[in-house]
């Protein structure tokens, strides 16, 4: 399986990916044409533009799944695929409307690269429930395209200590998630995003690096170029009562 998981798709003094340019090149390798899944925001046309305006500098066009009566064909005939970021229930509802998390999960499996960003990373988890996003929209299932065993939360923010804020920092939820349900949670911080080639699975990107978060466990760091092999391994439990 060939994954390249995003934090996010910009990044502060960068152009949108730039600042992944290098990664995404090496993942692309060989890729004439790539299908971008834009339902993640409202205007398809718009964000296809952007992602085509993007890797039109690569050599690679760019199609996008909603250009499709049925996106399930563009999926079965594809070189790589790209799933952007947005609101991730928003997403995940058109994935389910239109057959799309099955028929990318089994393509990808079989060895479709694909490639997300923020909510495009979080379609890569078992489920959605580690997303930062509002639920704007109710999707008929929270389960999502299963591509890695663990969950991801992506744009993973510390908190700050000269902040007037009072609400739930980022670790105390991740840490509410674990109450529930039994499986790591990587905090990818912004400017980093993990690389799986088959069995073997890196995080890459800016120094801040991730924070790993296990049930009963202090939370770990992990500095780019760290080997998280290890999590494609994991044995989930969740509550599935959630959805």
């Amino acid at each position: 399986m060939r994954l390249l998981l995003l934090s996010n798709s910009s990044a502060p003094g960068h152009g949108y990916l730039e600042h992944a340019r290098e990664a995404i090149t090496h993942h692309l390798d060989g890729v004439t044409e790539l299908l971008f899944v834009p339902f993640a925001l409202a205007d398809h046309d718009a964000y296809t533009a952007k992602a085509a305006a993007f890797f039109t500098k690569l050599g690679v066009r760019v199609r996008g799944a909603h250009t499709a009566a049925d996106p399930r064909e563009l999926v079965a005939s594809a070189q790589a695929v790209f799933t952007g970021g947005g609101n991730s229930f928003r997403l995940l509802k058109t994935l389910h409307e239109r057959g799309l998390v099955d028929a990318l999960a089994e393509r990808v499996r079989a060895g479709l690269p694909y490639m997300g960003s923020s909510a495009g990373t979080n379609m890569a988890c078992p489920t959605l429930r580690t997303t930062n996003d509002m639920p704007i929209v109710q999707p008929p299932s929270f389960t999502t395209l299963g591509l890695v065993p663990f969950q991801i939360n992506p744009h993973y923010l510390d908190p700050d200590p000269a902040s007037a804020h009072m609400g739930e920092t980022r670790e105390e939820r991740i840490t509410q998630f674990l109450e529930e349900n039994d499986v790591p949670v990587l905090g990818l911080r912004e400017g980093t995003w993990l690389q799986r080639t088959g069995d073997r699975l890196t995080l890459h990107g800016l120094p801040a690096g991730a924070r790993l978060f296990r049930r009963g466990a202090a939370p770990v760091e992990h500095a780019p170029g760290a080997d998280l092999s290890a999590l494609l391994a994991t044995r989930a439990q969740f509550d599935h009562r959630a959805g």
